[in-house]
C-alpha cells in the first residue's frame, strides 16, 4: 500500500503566507521562505505553494519567491497560480518546481492538460479543482473560487484524469478553514471515480480528521494550511498518530 501524505499549503498573496475562510477574509500567517524551510525540516512530505491572486490580477507566478522557497526545502514541490500554458511551466519547474498545478486555465483550456502531460509527464501535472455545493450539486469554481462555471465536480475529474493529469488537488470551499474535517464524502466518490491521487484540501482542525480523511475519505493525501501556520498541530506528532492508527505513512 502506499503511503499517505501531509502536505502543508502556502497560500501566497503579495508575497506573504495567508489564510482565510470560505477562500475569504485572509490573514498573514507568516514569511513563506521561513515557513517552507520549517516544514521540510519537520516532517512534511511535500509542499504546495499556491499564487493565489495571480489568475485574477491577470499576472504570473512570483518566479523569484519560487525560487527562494525551491533552494531553502530538499522535499517535492508543488507551485500553481497563473499558469496558463507550457511556458509557463516550463520557467517554473527550471525554477525549482517538482510539479506544477493548474486550475482556472485548464477548466477554459482542457487541452492544456494534455499537452503539459504530454511534454512534461503526468506525474509533474496536478489539477486544482475548488468547489462548492450548489442546489446540493458539487460545482466548479474559478479565480480563487469567485467565479461559478456550472460544471459538474465529478464529470471535470473524470476529464482530467482522462487528459492525463498526474493527480487531483480537491479543495472543498465549503470546508475550507472552518476546522470541522475535510469533505469526505466527496472525496470518497472521487477516490472511487478516478484512478490517480486524490489530494484532500480544506477542513482540517485537529488530528482525527487527517485519520478519518485518509479512512474514510480515501484521500492519497492531506493538505492543510492554518493548523500548520498557527501550529495547532505539529506534523511529526500527526504523523505518530495516524501511524497509531494503522495509516501509513512515512515518519
Amino acid at each position: 500500500m502506499l503511503t499517505k501524505r501531509i502536505i502543508p499549503c502556502l497560500d501566497i498573496k503579495n508575497g506573504r503566507t495567508v489564510k482565510g475562510v470560505n477562500f475569504v477574509n485572509l490573514r498573514d500567517a507568516g514569511n513563506p521562505v521561513e515557513l517552507a524551510e520549517i516544514y521540510a525540516n519537520n516532517g512534511a512530505d511535500e509542499l504546495v505553494f499556491l499564487d493565489i491572486t495571480a489568475t485574477e490580477q491577470g499576472r504570473k507566478t512570483l518566479i523569484e519567491l519560487v525560487i527562494s522557497v525551491a533552494s531553502a526545502i530538499n522535499i517535492p514541490f508543488t507551485v500553481g497560480g497563473g499558469i496558463s500554458s507550457v511556458k509557463d511551466v516550463e520557467i517554473l519547474l527550471n525554477s525549482g518546481a517538482d510539479k506544477v498545478s493548474i486550475n482556472s486555465a485548464a477548466v477554459k483550456n482542457p487541452e492544456l492538460i494534455n499537452d503539459l502531460a504530454a511534454k512534461f509527464g503526468s506525474q509533474c501535472i496536478v489539477v486544482a479543482i475548488d468547489a462548492k455545493q450548489v442546489a446540493g450539486e458539487w460545482l466548479v469554481h474559478l479565480v480563487g473560487g469567485k467565479v461559478p462555471t456550472g460544471i459538474k465536480l465529478f464529470d471535470w475529474a473524470k476529464e482530467v484524469a482522462e487528459r492525463g493529469a498526474g493527480e487531483i488537488l480537491f479543495t472543498s470551499m465549503d470546508h475550507d478553514g472552518t476546522k470541522n474535517g475535510f469533505a469526505n464524502d466527496a472525496l470518497a466518490v472521487l477516490s472511487n471515480l478516478v484512478n490517480i491521487p486524490i489530494i484532500a484540501s480544506g477542513g482540517a482542525g485537529n488530528k482525527q480528521h487527517f485519520t478519518d480523511v485518509f479512512i474514510d475519505g480515501k484521500a492519497d493525501a492531506a493538505l492543510a494550511a492554518s493548523v500548520f501556520h498557527f501550529k495547532e498541530i505539529d506534523i511529526i506528532d500527526l504523523k505518530k498518530e495516524l501511524r497509531n492508527n494503522k495509516i501509513p505513512i512515512r515518519l
